[in-house]
């Protein structure tokens, strides 16, 4: 099934790490450093799916 797999979770939990780390930053401050490291985070999510998945760790579903 599409986005069964660990590449895809991985990138979802990054993501969601990420936005979350940028939304305290921007709430509690701002606090610009705290924010970068959130758009990073988030941006590496797909980074990480995209080598995971290569790695063989995406879904198997052919089109």
């Amino acid at each position: 099934m599409h986005g069964s797999s660990p590449a895809a979770w991985t990138a979802v939990t990054l993501c969601l790490i990420g936005f979350t780390v940028g939304g305290i930053a921007l709430v509690i401050g701002p606090s610009w450093s705290m924010f970068t490291v959130g758009v990073v985070l988030t941006l590496l999510s797909g980074v990480a799916a995209k080598v995971m998945s290569a790695a063989g760790y995406g879904s198997k579903a052919t089109h």
